[in-house]
């Protein structure tokens, strides 16, 4: 069939006085072709209109496509089943797709232009990687510059705020600045409430981002072109990188995944007809400076030295000195490291294991010298009280440590603040009854020393012998 340009030739020349001969030579066409659209007239092909098999049989193809939930598989083999139409699978979809049924036609995809400086994105995304000889999930976050597509990305176990303000941290440190904006996807993470530019974000981590002097956008729901940028690189991540690279474990992986960012950004791409490192020296003037000084991000936990001096965090155990069994102390918890103080001082730091596996972790300067005795722990205020207070409290305090475990001293004061909170002789009465029935729970005891003085204490007045009104006289 010829083209709509070839038609429009056709009657050109025959316009300009040319004949049936003369305008086939010069078109190399048959004097067929030319009478036939010369007696059309038309310069628009005429539309070939062609029976299909399926077309009688559109109404049942939308009732099973209705009854199928939208799986065309399961309407070619009803059709099959039912002997409707003799038609192949091809067949079918060709025709479902010509006729819209159960296909929406493709939107366009938007192009977003960005101006240096102006915004950066950040997403994460699952992926299986070797990691300790294992094979194991781990979740990818990444972080790209959308002018010069200068990509970071790093991997972690998992993905809370604690792991979003450390990556975001040393993104913000390899850029060497952040962008006014920062564009995410609505997540629960970074979001406390509504979607697109409704979003506002969680307090603490919109406190982050002022302080590396950005803030959070987030695109609108369904709109995941927005966000391409960040986006489109993890495909690559995962068939680039991830393919046949195995790690020692995730300091080793983030090591590599840094290493693998300098030399993509370094590296010419035909979309861009430079290198994203380029991009980056002009987009660098208009980045946001980061602060003098950028704190250590960490994660703040309170503990209670064990009868073995050590502390638990995240399933994990870390020695500390034995002088400080039974204290309290604040553990900071960053990327890599467990440090523990003692007020403001540092009293031990461990590196941080990350692993499903429980590990323990012991310094040879938190234990006591070799072939000294046993440390005498000094007894607490609160013990020395229990004890001095004789029976029953001596006795019930001396087997509640026993059976208390790590946590020996929070039972301690709590028994202890009892006696100030309860009179003497009910407390003394409920300790003796929990010690007979071997009830160390406290707060059963608590239930026992509340029962003994609920009708001794709060007695309602009987109102039985009040005179009737009227009988005063």
């Amino acid at each position: 069939m010829l083209d709509q340009t070839i038609r429009q030739t056709i009657l050109s020349l025959r316009d300009a006085g040319h004949g049936i001969r003369a305008i086939a030579r010069a078109l190399g066409i048959s004097r067929v072709a030319v009478k036939r659209v010369l007696a059309s007239g038309a310069v628009s092909p005429p539309l070939v209109e062609r029976a299909e098999k399926a077309d009688a049989h559109r109404d049942d193809i939308l009732a099973l496509l209705a009854d199928c939930k939208g799986n065309l598989v399961r309407v070619h083999e009803e059709l099959e089943a039912r002997g409707i139409v003799t038609l192949s699978y091809p067949a079918l979809t060709a025709f479902c797709r010509k006729h819209g049924i159960g296909h929406e036609p493709k939107k366009p995809a938007g192009r977003y232009p960005f101006a240096p400086g102006k915004e950066m994105q950040h997403d994460t995304s699952p992926h299986d990687a070797h990691i300790g000889g294992a094979l194991r999930r781990v979740q990818t976050a990444s972080l790209v510059l959308c002018h010069s597509h200068r990509l970071f990305f790093q991997f972690y176990p998992r993905f809370t705020r604690f792991e979003c303000k450390v990556f975001l941290n040393e993104g913000a440190q390899y850029d060497d600045g952040t962008c006014e904006h920062c564009m995410i996807d609505n997540t629960h993470v970074i979001v406390l409430s509504g979607t697109g530019k409704a979003m506002v974000p969680v307090p603490e981590m919109e406190a982050f981002a002022r302080r590396l002097h950005f803030t959070f956008i987030a695109h609108e729901k369904g709109d995941a072109n927005r966000s391409a940028q960040v986006e489109r690189p993890f495909d690559y991540i995962e068939r680039n990188f991830l393919a046949g690279r195995k790690f020692a474990d995730f300091a080793d992986a983030n090591r590599q995944a840094r290493d693998w960012c300098d030399k993509v950004n370094a590296k010419v791409r035909r979309s861009l007809q430079t290198s994203s490192n380029e991009l980056y020296r002009a987009e660098w003037p208009a980045l946001r400076r980061l602060p003098l000084w950028l704190p250590e991000v960490y994660l703040l936990h309170q503990r209670i030295v064990d009868l073995e001096g050590y502390i638990h965090v995240d399933g994990h155990i870390y020695s500390v000195p034995y002088q400080l069994i039974g204290k309290a102390v604040e553990v900071r918890e960053t990327k890599d490291h467990i440090r523990v103080f003692v007020g403001p001082r540092e009293v031990a730091a461990h590196d941080k294991v990350v692993s499903t596996l429980k590990q323990r972790k012991t310094l040879a300067a938190h234990r006591p010298p070799r072939g000294q005795a046993a440390v005498q722990v000094p007894a607490l205020p609160e013990e020395r009280e229990l004890t001095v207070a004789g029976a029953p409290f001596a006795d019930y305090a001396k087997t509640l440590k026993q059976r208390a475990g790590s946590r020996w001293p929070i039972a301690l004061r709590r028994l202890a603040q009892m006696r100030l909170d309860y009179p003497a002789q009910p407390l003394a009465a409920a300790i003796e009854t929990a010690a007979h029935y071997g009830l160390y729970d406290l707060d059963r005891l608590e239930r026992i020393i509340l029962r003994k003085i609920a009708t001794a204490y709060f007695v309602v007045p009987d109102e039985r012998n009040d005179p009737e009104p009227g009988d005063e006289g």
